[in-house]
């Protein structure tokens, strides 16, 4: 059956619990979120899992593959709200699902975001990353992808170092080896698109999947 959108009755949902975020109305209310949470986004996962492997990416239709769950590790966190008022889809590079390089996608009640990359990257991958970006014909090559990746607003985030790394001279581009992970991202909050509740989702989805996953297989490569 082809794919018409998203339905208003998810964000509906993620509304609500947003405004209810315990236990109590969660449970109460395990139909819709049976029905507009995890079966919807089981259905837009589903819808994209071929147009997804066409550009080496998986999209698996499954809690914790491409779909993040929607209860929050609180153990370490101030925020003791058991929910994600969200829906997070992750497009991946490889079969170990938010362990890898991917383009992510969040849905919320009012606001849709997108990014990629990877959080952490490992020290040995780390280094080499650095090493080369000294390398001016890589370095040209990376930037060309960051580029892509600002066709559909995303942008790296701020570097965490102040400084360049022990090793490392400071330069004009120094900004691209002060970090610890790459992650390009849509940044602020912005408004939901119609598209992604009507017969043009998967193809608005694949368009922004397509600017970043270049930059994702780089990084994939990378590790």
């Amino acid at each position: 059956m082809p794919y018409n959108g998203l339905s208003p009755a998810t964000t509906a949902y993620l509304a609500a619990l947003e405004q209810n975020n315990n236990r109590e109305w969660f449970e109460q209310n395990r139909a819709d979120y049976q029905a507009n949470w995890l079966n919807a986004g089981r259905d837009l996962i589903e819808a994209l899992s071929g147009p997804c492997a066409q550009i080496r990416l998986l999209a698996r239709p499954k809690l914790n593959a491409s779909l993040r769950r929607i209860h929050r590790d609180v153990r370490f966190s101030k925020d003791k709200r058991p929910y994600d008022p969200r829906l997070h889809v992750i497009l991946s590079t490889g079969e170990a699902f938010n362990k890898v390089p991917g383009v992510h996608l969040v849905i919320g009640p009012t606001h849709f975001g997108f990014g990629a990359g990877h959080f952490g990257l490992p020290f040995e991958a780390l280094e080499r990353y650095r090493q080369r970006m000294s390398e001016p014909l890589v370095r040209a090559g990376f930037e060309g992808l960051l580029a892509q990746a600002v066709q559909v607003g995303c942008r790296l985030d701020a570097p965490e170092l102040v400084r360049p790394p022990k090793g490392h001279a400071a330069s004009d581009w120094d900004y691209l080896i002060r970090r610890k992970s790459l992650i390009v991202r849509r940044q602020g909050d912005r408004d939901l698109p119609e598209w992604l509740f009507g017969s043009g989702a998967v193809d608005g989805v694949i368009r922004i999947a397509k600017a970043l996953n270049p930059l994702t297989q780089w990084i994939a490569k990378l590790l």
